[in-house]
C-alpha cells in the first residue's frame, strides 16, 4: 500500500489530492498550518475510506521545516511513495508596494520548502526504484506576470526544477510531474488580495480543485514532465510566448494585470 504526503492539504487542491489518494487506498500524511482543518479532514477520510491518515502541523516557511517533517514521518514508521508539493501562495500588486515579509515567505514556501522536501524524500524513492513527485506549479510559470512578479517567478522555478529532475530520476523508476493549473476554485485569490473585479474574472474561468486533481492523477502515470490543466485557453496561455515577442507579451500581460484606479 502506497503512502502519499501532501502539503497544503487543509483546503483547495491539497484537500482534493487527499481525497483522491484516499479513494485509491493510500495511507496519507497531511501537512499544513491549520490543525483543526487537518484533523477534520483526516477523520473524514478515515471514516469514509478506512485508510491510515496522519497529520503533521507545520509552517513550511520556517527554517528546517522539511527536516522536521522528514523526522516526523520516520517517527511514524512510514515511507513516502508519493510526494505532492502543493503548498504555496501569491501576492497581487506592484512589487515595491508589497509587504517584504510576505514576499520572502512566498519564496520560502513556493521554492525553498518544495526543494527541501524533494531533497528529503527523493533519495528513498531512488533507492526503492519507484515513486512519484507532483510539484504544483501554475500556468503562471510559463511567462513573467507583472503585479504577480514574485509568484510567477517562483512557479517558473518549480517548472524548471521539476522538468530537470524528470530527466535525472527517470532511469530509477521515479516520476516527477510539474502540475500547471489555470484558475482554480480555491482561496488563492483571497490570499493574494486580488481586487474583486479580477477575482470575479478568474472565477468565471476557474476549474474545480477536484477536476484539477482528477486530471493530475491521470497525468502522473504518464511520461510527461509537465501537465497544463484545462482546455484550449489554458494551453494557449502556456504556449503563447512561442509566438509573440517576449517584450510585447510581458507589456500586454502588464496591462491586463495593472491595478485599476
Amino acid at each position: 500500500m502506497a503512502t502519499s504526503l501532501i502539503t497544503g492539504a487543509s483546503s483547495g487542491i491539497g484537500a482534493a489530492f487527499a481525497q483522491a489518494m484516499a479513494v485509491r487506498g493510500d495511507s496519507l500524511v497531511l501537512v499544513a498550518r491549520s490543525q483543526d482543518k487537518l484533523e477534520t479532514l483526516a477523520q473524514q477520510l478515515r471514516q469514509q475510506h478506512g485508510v491510515r491518515v496522519e497529520v503533521i502541523v507545520q509552517d513550511l516557511t520556517q527554517d528546517d521545516a522539511a527536516t522536521a517533517i522528514a523526522h516526523a514521518v520516520r517517527t511514524l514508521n512510514m515511507t513516502v511513495d508519493v510526494l505532492v508539493n502543493n503548498a504555496g501562495f501569491g501576492d497581487y500588486g506592484a512589487f515595491c508596494d508589497g509587504d517584504r515579509t510576505k514576499q520572502l515567505d512566498m519564496i520560502r514556501l513556493n521554492i525553498l520548502a518544495l526543494t527541501d522536501l524533494t531533497y528529503q524524500f527523493l533519495p528513498g524513492m531512488i533507492e526503492r526504484q519507484s515513486g512519484h513527485i507532483i510539484n504544483v506549479a501554475s500556468i503562471a510559470a510559463f511567462q513573467p506576470i507583472p503585479y504577480l512578479a514574485v509568484y510567477a517567478a517562483t512557479k517558473s522555478f518549480v517548472l524548471s526544477f521539476s522538468e530537470a529532475l524528470w530527466v535525472e530520476v527517470e532511469p530509477f523508476g521515479v516520476k516527477v510531474l510539474a502540475l500547471c493549473p489555470g484558475p482554480t476554485v480555491t482561496n488563492f485569490q483571497a490570499v493574494a488580495e486580488f481586487p474583486d473585479s479580477m477575482g470575479d474574472q478568474a472565477t468565471q474561468l476557474a476549474m474545480s480543485a477536484k477536476t484539477v486533481v482528477a486530471e493530475a492523477m491521470e497525468a502522473m502515470n504518464s511520461s510527461v514532465p509537465n501537465f497544463v490543466n484545462g482546455g484550449p485557453v489554458n494551453q494557449f496561455l502556456a504556449n503563447v510566448s512561442r509566438f509573440i515577442p517576449r517584450a510585447a507579451l510581458v507589456k500586454s500581460i502588464g496591462q491586463q494585470f495593472r491595478p485599476k484606479g
